[in-house]
């Protein structure tokens, strides 16, 4: 049985599980996959050699050297074939990586660059990649398989194999090539950007597991002991639970996570809260906290509303100005908060095997997701009525959907763009329309 286990969330629809931090790492670099790619390609490349040098060796034994010179004649045609291959791999991924490199540069200027991230995490974009480099590497590795000697009793191997499996490569590389552009293209449009971005945050949605205040919730009292940040600054990316939840349970102790996942922490400030006992020792939490450069989704429970709050702003800059996008984006947030809108927020609390609450850790309230969703984009909503009156629809599905003690910041946002618009515009045809509500902006 695993060594904690969580309160089911009605908003998830299954049993949270803990995601690998090094899983989640891997996924978000770019050098894993083509590095595993290249030594899996070496390995086949030893057995297909190893069976290539068996179906000689075999040949020879029978005396059937009239194959063996077939073999051979299909030895030179197939080294022309290996030998083009070689080089225009090379250009391939030149090619490849060259597109990547424009559509980055394209999407952060016109999104906002942190969906940069999507470009990075794309597995057919790693997979294109990592072939096309194994590819390269095989037809390499097969150039120097090719035996000089020209009679059939003294060759020791032909490449039969080794050919047969790079023309199947090279096959594969081209259906992922053609992968590849189809993906890229889609990441180059708005509107699937913003539905990955969601698709992701609904992803972590599910497996965090969040419950609520109630007669379940522990009192920890006052904190015994206290452990300090002592790694290098930076932004609080993950934690992992499960060693976390098991150095709890192994010292008797309770711990409580002090910063919110995304928050920035500097050496020396307070990172988790001890109840119940003294400190663990410092080797046993090692390797349980991440601290990078930037935010990642692993366990970040309000970086895709960070997301589609900057598209939106973006495109409600001057120097864009594209309302339709800025719509796009609340049409998720919308989507996002409505999943939220009954489930317990504030604190997820991770028990261990017998039900013993073991790290409690913080996460968004309701009021703080809504401020991150509309607060600043409401605040450059004022003169395009498309986005006010998609704002105004979405609070209003929201109120419709939300408990009433959940109320309170929706009202608060939908009476702060009455005021905002009813500053803005001095005839009241346009203030009325501007606060008509709209699914679709201006349908």
């Amino acid at each position: 049985m695993s060594d904690w286990t969580v309160t089911q969330s009605p908003a998830a629809g299954r049993r949270p599980r803990a995601l690998s931090p090094l899983r989640e790492h891997l996924r978000d670099t770019f050098w894993f996959a083509p590095m595993a790619a290249m030594v899996a390609v070496f390995v086949v490349w030893l057995a297909a050699q190893a069976l290539d040098a068996a179906i000689v060796e075999a040949l020879q034994n029978d005396g059937d050297y009239e194959t063996l010179d077939e073999l051979l004649r299909f030895a030179d045609d197939a080294k022309a074939v290996v030998s083009a291959v070689a080089s225009a791999m090379m250009t391939f991924i030149g090619v490849v990586f060259s597109i990547s490199l424009v559509a980055v540069q394209m999407a952060s200027g016109q999104f906002t660059p942190r969906v940069v991230r999507l470009f990075v995490r794309s597995r057919i974009t790693k997979a294109t990649f990592a072939i096309f480099l194994a590819t390269f590497v095989l037809s390499l590795l097969v150039l120097t398989s090719f035996d000089t000697a020209e009679d059939a009793r003294a060759v020791t191997t032909v490449p039969l194999v080794q050919s047969v499996l790079t023309l199947c490569m090279v096959a594969f590389s081209l259906l992922l090539f053609v992968l590849y552009v189809n993906t890229t293209l889609r990441l180059m449009r708005i509107s699937y950007v913003i539905a990955r971005i969601a698709a992701e945050s609904f992803r972590v949605t599910a497996s965090m597991p969040v419950t609520a205040d109630g007669p379940d919730t522990p009192d920890l009292g006052t904190a015994t002991a206290w452990v300090p940040h002592e790694g290098r600054a930076g932004v609080l990316r993950d934690v992992h639970i499960t060693r976390l939840v098991r150095t709890a349970r192994k010292h008797g102790v309770t711990l409580r996570l002090i910063p919110r996942i995304g928050d920035f922490v500097v050496p020396g400030t307070p990172l988790l809260a001890v109840h119940g006992g003294a400190a663990p020792p410092r080797r046993a939490l090692r390797y349980t906290i991440s601290v990078g450069v930037e935010r990642t989704y692993h366990q970040d429970l309000g970086f895709g509303l960070r997301q589609l709050s900057d598209i939106a702003l973006r495109a409600l800059s001057p120097a864009i100005n594209d309302p339709t996008t800025a719509v796009q984006a609340l049409d998720r947030v919308v989507q996002f908060l409505a999943a939220l809108s009954r489930r317990p927020l504030d604190a997820a609390l991770h028990r261990d095997r017998h039900g013993v609450v073991r790290l409690v850790q913080p996460v968004p309230g309701w009021t703080e997701l809504v401020d991150l969703g509309f607060t600043e984009v409401r605040g450059c909503a004022v003169g395009s009525p498309q986005v006010s009156r998609r704002m105004l629809a979405g609070l209003d599905d929201l109120l419709l959907l939300a408990p009433p003690e959940r109320s309170e910041p929706l009202m608060r946002h939908r009476e702060l763009l009455h005021q905002a618009v009813d500053r803005a515009e001095q005839f009241p045809s346009d203030r009325a329309f501007a606060l008509h509500p709209d699914r679709q902006g201006i349908g």
